[in-house]
Parts: structure tokens; sequence; C-alpha cells
């Protein structure tokens, strides 16, 4: 969905980007994603907890994700630099929110359990992220 909006019009409430300004901001996101995932997430959920961690990912994705249209407003470099700094923050709270389930998953069964718990999670995953975005679309 960000590559549609990204590449709309702004006449249409896009941002009016080049391909090549999409694959810049995907692959800086990718970039920062990395990094927290290796250095920064590791110390966040040894302090907080996964259940703290989730839950704040989930909380402040909902102020992140509406601020986007306003994102579309700015003229100049303002636009690019925003949604750097929003996509690399919406990857981190989603990452964040992610890795917090799962740890909580393998904590709460047994070892016998692990594999059939992770299975029916990840085909749950799977059929929602196949689901999501057809329902989002029609909305």
């Amino acid at each position: 969905m960000f590559s549609l909006w990204a590449v709309s019009p702004r006449k249409n409430g896009g941002l009016s980007f080049s391909t090549a300004d999409v694959g810049e901001v995907l692959a800086f996101s990718g970039l920062g994603l990395l990094l927290f995932q290796l250095f920064i997430y590791p110390l966040v959920e040894r302090n907080f907890g996964p259940v703290m961690v989730s839950r704040a990912g989930a909380v402040l994705t909902i102020p992140l994700l509406s601020s986007y249209p306003f994102i579309a407003i700015l003229k100049g470099l303002a636009p690019m630099l925003l949604i750097n700094c929003a996509s690399i923050l919406k990857n981190v709270l989603a990452v964040s929110i992610t890795t917090g389930l799962f740890l909580l998953q393998n904590r709460s069964v047994t070892q016998q359990q692990r594999g059939a718990a992770n299975g029916i999670s990840m085909s749950a995953m799977s059929l929602f992220k196949a689901i999501g975005p057809a329902a989002g679309g029609s909305l």
C-alpha cells in the first residue's frame, strides 16, 4: 500500500514520488530496521519485557499511521525526510509487536508443544496477511 500511495499524484493525496524515491525510502527503512533489531531491540525487550514492548508498539502505531495523510500536504524536502522517519518507525513498531508476541508464545507453551503452536500461529498470520489487503482495499 505504501508504494502505491507514494507514487500517486499529489492531487489524489499521494506524494508523487518516482519509483527510485520509493526504493530509497524502503532501502533506508530496511537499514534502520536491521540496526534496530541487532542493537536496540534486545536492550528494550530485556528492560521492559515483551508484553510492554508489544503494547507500546500497538499504541504508538495508531497515531503514526494516522499522520501519513498530513505528510502528503507538505512541500519541498520535508515529505522525503518525514516519510523516511515514519517508515523506519512504522517498521520498528511492527517488528517489536511481532517479536514480542512470538517471545510470549514461545514462553507460554512447553517445549514439546512449540512446533504446533508456532505452526498454528504462522498459518493464522499468513491467512490474515492474505485477507487484510483485500479487505482494506475494498474499504
